[in-house]
């Protein structure tokens, strides 16, 4: 018996050693989250009513669900849905993407230059709005049933039956109705705001005839050609924006009355009666902040509700959230306490009270109970590197932690709040979807994602903690190490960094936040290392902050503790340490490899900002302020003059028509260097733009992974 016991383990242990020998591609480490090796979930998922909610399954049929049985039901297929469209004369569809439940009966989703609206229960296509084959940034009001949307610089609405002009610019200097305002900073992504009812519609007219013209080259052209872009830098002269509101009824347009002078239009919010309209204004400087509202049949200024400022910034990123049982009341996001959290106002600009508070951030807010007793929101109260959901009692300010199991969670609500499905994953479980009701109790559980890692070798993952450079502060790292790890030997490491505001590299997620090609450089031998250092996202302000008007500085000395910490690992190759990062990330990379030459061996270096004057004015402002204001702060973190300190390999890679960080950044430090005499690797990527996307990525990946192999391996 215990023979053939030992005998069934051998096997076993053979089994488990023989699947386990797989090793990934560069193709897998590209693409493998999103085809082979994705990990199983629910796509598409969104609430018919309270009791049923539906996913998308294989792209081509849409699938119901009861809450509490899970007995599915098939809904539509796509070759049912073509056959309708066809008849319709529509296009038909070559796959099942995103949509929304117009009513009980019936889905809203667009295709090409239409809008449409099936109902499920008669086959039939209820109603469709014709855009245009040029159109973009549609936004449908289900309340008039019209859809918004732009071609090239202007704005228009269908109905039913017509499309309507609602702007007639013909100079392209005048924008209207695009999410591309203020470049997208202070969450910016729509330029249209329907009011509650589809009376009204508000939208962004940016007025760029005064920004600087910005060369960028088209080399597909038999003679290249120029295609010019708006790109308002540090210190210049930037756009200036107004708010119109269009009256449907009327067919008339009225203008807001806001100041004229540089400032920012960040937030956009409807009153529920319709009748006026919110702005949060910020001042170039982005240090003061006011919440205005002004009156939409007259454009006048009403009111000031409140103001808020920072002797660093302020940064609104989130719109007024309104009650429905009490609408002069609503909630505001606000980090005045140095932290993201929800406050209760009146429209008399009363504060109420704080909602939530405590040293953690409110990374969402995800609704209202049914009578608006309580708020539903998404934090990271139990660790920074998780997220939970969480219902918060408004009178008492009592939290109820919603969601168990450590990791990270995404939350869906039914319409009546009284449940959600709880989507989440954790460094130990690849997926998890279940159905929660509004107390934290689970109703069922959905999907349990099998590793599809399993018959791979995957390098050891841990997430730790480090001190920062002050002393004081946790910073969250993660790293990997190589496959077959062997402690007695020393390895190169690759320290990926990003290091800006915005981003968070390592969470409690499967393979802890990062993609695949850190799991295949480990493969390849390498020791994979990431910290979040201070400048980073979900923290508070004043992590977040430090970096003002010395972007570089302070992550660099954390950087450098982490470096620190690898230097005291015995299995860490010393002689063997690089570095590799883009965007904000580049500009670490090429810093850390010139302020520690002697640390770093090889960098790669992507869409680097190598100067902040060559950085456009919302986003470089705020960490920086102007040139003028801050000209020692532009001085000591341009990487123009340090280019001679250059000793390592660095490679640097840039999009030849990069619209966010100009080609000018990299070039001017390639000039930089060849007048130094300082031998620097450069690429280009003709065509692309701030990051290298689709089937070009593997070649991007490829080349990095190459210049590692080749100078640190």
């Amino acid at each position: 018996m215990k023979k053939g016991i030992l005998l069934f383990i051998g096997l076993f242990i053979s089994v488990i050693a023989f699947s386990q020998t797989k090793q990934l591609t560069i193709e897998d480490a590209v693409f493998g989250r999103w085809y082979n090796l994705k990990t199983e979930s629910l796509s598409g998922v969104e609430w018919r009513n309270n009791q049923s909610y539906t996913f998308i399954e294989k792209w081509s049929r849409i699938v119901q669900a009861d809450a509490k049985t899970n007995k599915k039901d098939t809904l539509v297929k796509l070759e049912d849905l073509n056959k309708v469209l066809e008849a319709s004369s529509l296009p038909k569809m070559r796959y099942i993407g995103s949509y929304e439940w117009y009513s009980n009966d019936a889905i809203s989703f667009y295709d090409k230059a239409y809008h449409v609206v099936y109902n499920i229960t008669t086959s039939k296509v209820e109603f469709y709005n014709t855009t245009d084959d040029k159109a973009e940034n549609f936004n449908f009001c289900k309340e008039n049933s019209s859809v918004a949307y732009t071609v090239e610089n202007n704005l228009y609405i269908a109905d039913k039956s017509d499309a309507l002009f609602i702007t007639k610019d013909e100079d392209k200097g005048i924008v209207n109705g695009n999410p591309y305002t203020h470049r997208q900073e202070f969450g910016i992504d729509q330029g249209v705001f329907w009011s509650p009812k589809g009376s009204f519609m508000a939208f962004y007219r940016k007025d760029e005839t005064m920004v600087a013209d910005y060369p960028l080259v088209d080399v597909d052209t038999r003679i290249a050609s120029l295609k010019n872009t708006k790109y308002p830098m540090a210190g210049e002269t930037s756009e200036q924006v107004t708010l119109g509101v269009y009256n449907v009824q009327e067919g008339e347009t009225v203008f807001m009355k806001t100041k004229k002078d540089d400032h920012y239009l960040a937030r956009i919010s409807w009153d529920p009666s319709e009748k006026f309209v919110y702005i949060a204004e910020l001042n170039r400087g982005q240090n003061h902040m006011k919440l205005n509202k002004y009156d939409v049949n007259s454009g006048e200024f009403i009111q000031t509700l409140f103001e808020e400022k920072h002797p660093k910034y302020v940064e609104p990123e989130h719109d007024m959230i309104f009650m429905k049982t009490k609408s002069n009341q609503f909630l505001w996001f606000s980090e005045r306490d140095g932290f993201n959290h929800l406050y209760l106002y009146n429209t008399s600009g009363k504060v109420m009270k704080q909602v939530t508070k405590g040293n953690w951030v409110v990374t969402e807010f995800l609704g209202f109970d049914a009578k608006e007793k309580n708020v539903f929101i998404e934090a990271t109260k139990e660790s920074p590197i998780e997220r939970h959901i969480y219902k918060v009692n408004i009178k008492s300010g009592k939290m109820l932690q919603l969601t168990k199991g450590k990791g990270t969670h995404s939350a869906k609500f039914n319409p009546s709040y009284s449940y959600f499905v709880d989507t989440y994953s954790s460094t130990t479980v690849p997926g998890k979807v279940n159905i929660v009701d509004a107390n934290g109790k689970q109703v069922n559980n959905l999907v349990n994602a099998a590793n599809p890692m399993t018959e791979y070798k995957m390098g050891e993952m841990n997430i730790g903690t480090l001190k920062a450079a002050d002393g004081k502060t946790d910073l969250y790292y993660r790293m990997i190490k190589p496959v077959d790890f062997d402690p007695n030997k020393k390895y190169p490491v690759v320290v990926y960094v990003y290091g800006g505001p915005h981003a968070q590299l390592v969470s409690d997620t499967w393979l802890g936040g990062t993609g695949l090609w850190d799991f295949y450089m480990a493969q390849k031998g390498y020791i994979m290392f990431t910290l979040d250092n201070r400048g980073s996202a979900n923290r508070g302000l004043e992590f977040e902050n430090v970096i003002h008007r010395q972007c570089g500085q302070n992550e660099m000395l954390d950087q450098m503790k982490g470096v620190e910490y690898l230097k005291s690992l015995p299995y860490v190759d010393q002689d063997r340490i690089g570095v590799d990062g883009w965007s904000y990330g580049g500009f670490m990379t090429t810093s850390l490899m010139v302020n520690y030459p002697e640390t770093f061996k090889v960098g790669a270096a992507g869409g680097p900002v190598i100067d902040w004057k060559y950085y456009e004015v919302m986003y470089g402002e705020r960490y920086m302020d102007t040139p003028q204001e801050n000209p020692e702060g532009y001085k000591k973190t341009s990487l123009l003059g340090q280019a001679d300190k250059l000793k390592g390999r660095l490679l640097i890679i840039h999009g030849t028509v990069d619209g966010t960080v100009v080609w000018q950044n990299s070039l001017s430090f390639v000039k930089e260097c060849v007048s130094k005499g300082v031998q620097l690797d450069y690429f280009v990527y003709p065509g692309h733009e701030h990051n290298v996307r689709g089937r070009d990525r593997v070649h991007l990946m490829q080349k990095i992974t190459q210049y590692f192999d080749d100078f640190l391996k």
